[in-house]
């Protein structure tokens, strides 16, 4: 017994008690972090293991891994004993140290969001210090190579754990999973709350406040009288206001005939009575040139040369711009009528002298007078149609103004003489539609309203020859129509052209035979059309490039036929020097009317004598040019 205990003794002294320091243990918001690195040092030639437990900062106790010096003073003999009270003892610890930190994991992880990162950083030094003391002195054996029963699947740091069994080590693997998932479950945790901090913290985005307007404060550099105080500095009394009554601009006249009074001449005078007497003189017609030979283009060259613009026959007639024109077709006697904007019908007889004396303004309208005819059956009859939906007939002999037609509904654009005795007419509307007008029926009603195929109606003229037909300008096409098919229902055109790419400003029949049409549109082209035989389909003859761009202040130019010459048209011209032109219907210029300082404006409505080399050109300021022999 003796021998055999000095021996064992011997083997325990030959064993090197190494002192290993314990790794220190960070903790981040009070979770439980642990390495598993195994510390080696190498000493007299031998390596020593060293086994870590997981543990946490606030559960630890200084004497709770110092094992018992019990287990190193045991009797070596019973080597087989001594193994299992060191696993028993292991065993214990890792029990004590692991249970009760999976009971209260979930009541920590409460209690360390209320701890501030300065008791951390304390408490982490506090325990770095008292680490440096305290060691724990575990047994080694050097001979562990002997219990090969290592776990190859085992986590890493777990497979150094020689001296345990493999179920012994399989438990303390699976221990220290559940460390590890308790410790992520309380991180989650944490950082979930403290984001629920931060923004519970954040401050609420403050929109900015406007400063408050200080009341009765007065500004700079403002005017007593702005601010209704006298210089003494006692303010004015406030005065009362009384409303203001807006008229309108353009009222609708009343219904039924108006006297005809100038608004430039006393009715009484003598000058007034005798011109209203000597144009209900002027009663005969004007005779029929349907079988008139025309002129060569070489002596209609040659009779507009003779035509010569002066001072006298210049004059501004009406207030604003002029929308049409007519002349009387009297053969001794010159007389100028144009429709004006402003509703103003001005006459100028131009035998008058001085000019002044000759000109006459009435105001038998509201708004623009857009068409102007001196009646085929008795010239002493002006008829004039309006936009404020009235047409009119103006009587010398009687001197008033009759209404022929009112529809206060309706806006007027245009009309023609369907008959040859100027009884029926044909009126066109701006929303399209047209009215067939007869004026032996008492009353200022239609005799039927037609609804067009049209948007806008701008222009109706009807033929010469073939009165039953007649033709219509609308917005970009060009219709025409039979009067005899005429009903209440929406009417299909017998023609329609749709040349035209843009807006088109007017259409007419050619004066004496009705064989040619020539329309004016936006595109700057003149475009003149065959229409010796109304069929399905009308060609297109001749086109001529011109400028009709007159902008927004300018009346839009109407190329019109002149009425001794109908294989020749006339119209205004943006060209400088200011000019009124004349093409041949194929295209080809004929002469142009240069005035001089007498014409200096655009000429957008122009009208030619009957059987007289006399035209009369409109501009947009109210005023009238004369060209005469």
């Amino acid at each position: 017994m003796s021998g055999s205990r000095a021996e064992a003794e011997e083997k325990v002294g030959s064993r090197q008690r190494l002192q290993v320091k314990v790794n220190e243990y960070k903790e981040n918001q009070n979770i439980a972090y642990v390495s598993l690195r195994p510390v080696q040092t190498t000493v007299l030639g031998k390596t020593a293991k060293v086994y870590l437990v997981p543990f946490s900062l606030s559960s630890y106790k200084p004497d709770q891994l110092k094992h018992s010096k019990s287990l190193l003073d045991k009797n070596s003999n019973n080597e087989v004993a001594c193994k299992k009270c060191k696993k028993a003892e292991i065993k214990k610890t890792c029990r004590r140290i692991l249970t009760p930190k999976m009971e209260a994991t979930s009541s920590k992880a409460e209690s360390s969001l209320q701890k501030s990162s300065l008791d951390v950083h304390a408490e982490s030094n506090k325990w770095q210090y008292k680490s440096t003391s305290d060691t724990v002195i575990l047994s080694a054996d050097t001979e562990s190579s002997q219990d090969g029963d290592s776990d190859e699947g085992t986590t890493p740091g777990m497979d150094d754990f020689s001296g345990l069994s493999p179920y012994e080590k399989k438990r303390l693997k699976n221990i220290s999973e559940n460390a590890n998932f308790f410790a992520s479950l309380q991180l989650s945790e944490s950082a979930a709350r403290l984001r629920e901090m931060i923004k519970k913290r954040q401050p609420p985005e403050s929109k900015r406040k406007k400063p408050k307007k200080k009341e009765n404060e007065t500004g700079c550099r403002r005017s007593m009288r702005l601010l209704k105080v006298d210089p003494s500095g006692v303010s004015l009394p406030a005065t009362p206001t009384q409303p203001i009554l807006v008229a309108d601009e353009n009222p609708l006249l009343p219904p039924g005939p108006l006297e005809m009074t100038s608004e430039n001449r006393d009715d009484n005078s003598e000058l007034f009575k005798g011109f209203l007497q000597t144009w209900a003189e002027v009663s005969k017609t004007r005779s029929k040139n349907t079988e008139k030979e025309l002129s060569s283009i070489k002596s209609y060259k040659a009779n507009l040369n003779g035509m010569i613009i002066s001072e006298d026959t210049v004059y501004k007639v009406t207030k604003g711009p002029i929308f049409s024109m007519a002349l009387h077709p009297s053969e001794i006697r010159t007389l100028v009528a144009a429709g004006a904007r402003s509703g103003q019908v001005g006459l100028w007889d131009l035998t008058h002298q001085p000019k002044e004396d000759g000109v006459y303004i009435f105001q038998p309208h509201s708004q623009p007078v857009s068409c102007l005819y001196f009646s085929p059956a008795n010239p002493a009859h002006l008829l004039s149609l309006s936009y404020d939906g009235t047409l009119r007939c103006g009587d010398f002999s009687r001197a008033v103004f009759e209404e022929v037609y009112r529809d206060e509904r309706s806006s007027f654009s245009s009309f023609d003489f369907l008959a040859e005795d100027a009884s029926t007419l044909i009126v066109g509307h701006w929303d399209g539609s047209m009215s067939l007008v007869d004026r032996r029926t008492p009353g200022t009603s239609c005799e039927k309203l037609i609804n067009s195929s049209l948007s806008k109606i701008r222009t109706v003229h009807v033929h010469p020859v073939h009165r039953q037909y007649f033709i219509t300008a609308g917005l970009r096409d060009i219709h025409i129509y039979d009067a005899r098919f005429l009903n209440r229902s929406r009417i299909k055109p017998l023609i329609s052209l749709t040349e035209h790419t843009k807006s088109i400003a007017s259409a007419y029949f050619s004066p004496l035979t009705g064989n040619r049409v020539v329309t004016t549109c936006a595109d700057c082209k003149l475009r003149i059309f065959d229409s010796s035989c109304i069929s399905s389909k009308i060609p297109l003859l001749t086109t001529i490039r011109h400028n009709t761009i007159t902008g927004r202040w300018l009346t839009r130019f109407q190329a019109v036929w002149d009425p001794k010459q109908e294989d020749c048209i006339i119209v205004g011209s943006m060209a400088h020097p200011r000019r009124v032109e004349i093409f041949h219907e194929r295209g080809k210029w004929v002469h142009s009317f240069l005035g001089g300082e007498c014409l200096s404006s655009v000429c957008s409505i122009n009208a030619m004598h009957p059987t007289r080399y006399i035209l009369a050109g409109g501009n947009s300021s109210g005023r009238i040019h004369v060209f005469m022999n």
